[in-house]
């Protein structure tokens, strides 16, 4: 008898889960890579962008010395910049595409108080939970035989390193602003979901042993199993914001040993962990060698204004970086060799800077033990030029620079908006977030200005702000502050400095910087924006330079207008948030109207 064999009808088919749940890995794998590709080339633009303007690869290869010895000056022309119709900036209307793109995506930027992920982050997390669950649950007897949450426990492996490592390829592709702390919040869901994948898979067959009076301990499936499972619940449980703000160096080196053994038992407990593993390993393998092409042995002179602050000038740095960009820093003081710190470089490139005497710049706050033991250490050392110098006096000792030796390691992150892009910038920071925004304005200025907006710049208005606690920290700055807005007087361009100080403290201490303004208040960023984007009447000799009313597209409004608006916010999570949902909330309405809206904000919290 010849002819095809009978087919056994699915319902009677036993379960092979060895040959149908790496089918699913697959699937979720092709997903992921998919919706990543998706959105890849959705950045293509922005990266193009950068790379023409020379913000792409800034730092790729760490910060590199210029000519120490140039004496960097301002280009500044006598006479007030005009703007001629010819000039790039007299096109302020932005592509009417990019224009709704921006007021489109601009509701992604709302957020809730105290949860720190906006509309947008949401999504993103909720569509890979939902996926992941999805590929768990359909057609699988998951009661029976629950491996396949195992295998898409192992398919989270490549998610959870791809966007943990500092040095990735996506950050690149990605486009300037999405360095690895951007992303680091899809490394923590991506574990948190191998997590609870695992937890499925290990809870059900730990219920059928008990079902079926099997030993649970024992063999060295089982006992493999458990413990990886135990490794990987130490890691999350250590991976939680509250331990790791406790004691970051004992999570950074339990993070990475309980990792190593959780690879070691889970190849134990299953041979198909080991595919899933080697990508993981090459990932983090490709960091650390670009890690130490990055790493930088330096010079370094400290200084300490007061009890509160420690301004760091790294030498010989003065190639490689861009404003807004941070380095990973390690002063080599006091015994304290293994501790690095993120801070970010609050000036501009000295080629174009407005600072007088230019370079990489970093100011540390204190607050915490490493912070605090430094700057007593700058404090003491001060302390005994002051005592051996008797040309010193002691109001001098705050100026005194103390020379030390450190390492970098980056430069990483940045803004993922260039403001030159934006006729209307809003600059907001609380505290030593001002670092961040300062070392943006030092850049905008200096483009406009010194660089003459050989990039076609377009940025006109731009409001600063900084709310502060006492009167005292405005001189952390204020040399620099002045510099920029001196630079600023002669150009055309508007650049109003507002200063909110929360506590009467030290009223005299406020130093003169001009375009200025110091108000005993709690700044409201939506406030901020709405005072930036209200129309006003251009005066005759303003729209004579502008052009006539068909030149600047048809609308009696500042010459910000259709030209968009992009906002910058740096430092305590309520402000952040404040500035994020004032984006979405006046983009929504009025994000057309104004060319776009677009935002940055930086909370590098642990």
């Amino acid at each position: 008898m010849s002819g095809a064999p009978p087919t056994i009808p699915s319902s009677l088919q036993v379960y092979n889960s060895y040959v149908e749940d790496p089918k699913w890995q697959s699937k979720f794998t092709a997903i992921w890579c998919s919706l990543l590709g998706v959105v890849i080339v959705i950045s293509l633009p922005s990266l193009v962008l950068a790379l023409r303007h020379g913000r792409g690869l800034p730092g790729f290869f760490g910060v590199t010395g210029g000519a120490g010895s140039t004496v960097y000056s301002a280009v500044i022309s006598e006479e007030k910049e005009t703007v001629t119709p010819s000039s790039p900036v007299s096109s302020n209307r932005r592509s009417k595409i990019v224009t709704y793109w921006d007021a489109v995506v601009s509701v992604r930027q709302w957020t809730m108080p105290y949860f720190e992920l906006n509309a947008g982050q949401i999504v993103i997390l909720a569509a890979d939970l939902t996926i992941t669950l999805v590929c768990i649950i359909k057609d699988a007897p998951l009661v029976s035989n629950p491996n396949r949450a195992g295998f898409l426990a192992f398919a989270q492996l490549p998610i959870v390193f791809l966007f943990a490592t500092k040095n990735s390829i996506l950050s690149f592709l990605l486009g300037p602003g999405h360095g690895y702390e951007k992303l680091n919040f899809l490394h923590r869901m991506a574990g948190r979901v191998m997590f609870l994948a695992a937890a499925i898979h290990g809870g059900l067959w730990i219920r059928n042993h008990i079902q079926y009076g099997l030993p649970i301990l024992g063999p060295q499936k089982e006992t493999s199993g458990v413990a990886s499972f135990a490794m990987l619940a130490c890691i999350v449980l250590f991976s939680l914001r509250p331990i790791r703000r406790w004691c970051y160096q004992v999570f950074f080196v339990l993070h990475v040993l309980t990792f190593v053994g959780f690879f070691i038992c889970v190849c134990y407990h299953s041979i198909y962990a080991s595919p899933w593993i080697f990508p993981p390993l090459a990932l983090y393998g490709t960091d650390l060698f670009l890690r130490l092409l990055r790493y930088r042995f330096k010079n370094a002179t400290l200084t300490a204004p007061d009890h509160f602050m420690t301004l760091v000038r790294v030498h010989d740095c003065d190639e490689g970086w861009v404003a807004g960009q941070h380095v990973c820093l390690r002063v080599f003081f006091s015994g304290r060799l293994l501790e690095s710190h993120p801070l970010s470089i609050l000036s501009a490139p000295p080629a174009y800077s407005c600072i007088s005497n230019p370079g990489l710049l970093l100011g540390v706050r204190v607050d915490g033990d490493w912070t605090r033991a430094l700057n007593a250490f700058v404090r003491r050392e001060q302390g005994k030029f002051v005592a051996k110098d008797e040309a010193c006096e002691d109001k001098d000792k705050d100026n005194v620079s103390v020379p030390v030796h450190v390492m970098i390691d980056g430069p990483y992150g940045g803004s993922s908006i260039d403001l030159g892009q934006y006729e209307s910038v809003l600059l907001v920071s609380g505290g030593s977030g001002v670092t961040f925004t300062l070392g943006l304005l030092d850049d905008i200025v200096g483009r406009c200005v010194k660089l003459r907006r050989r990039n076609g710049e377009r940025t006109r208005r731009i409001e600063f702000a900084w709310c502060i606690r006492s009167y005292g920290a405005i001189r952390w700055f204020a040399p620099m502050l002045v510099d920029i807005a001196t630079t600023a007087i002669n150009a055309s361009m508007d650049l109003h400095i507002t200063i909110f100080v929360t506590c009467l403290c030290d009223p005299e201490a406020v130093p003169v910087i001009p375009n200025c303004d110091v108000v005993m208040a709690r700044p409201s960023v939506y406030e901020l924006l709405q005072d930036l984007t209200r129309p006003r009447r251009v005066s005759s000799s303003a729209s004579s330079e502008l052009g006539s009313v068909e030149e600047r597209g048809g609308f009696e409004c500042p010459e910000y207008c259709a030209g968009g608006v992009a906002v910058c916010a740096s430092g305590p999570a309520s402000l952040t948030t404040d500035a994020q949902n004032a984006v979405a909330r006046i983009g929504v309405v009025r994000g057309a109207e104004l060319g776009g809206m677009a935002i940055h904000v930086e909370n590098f919290t642990l």
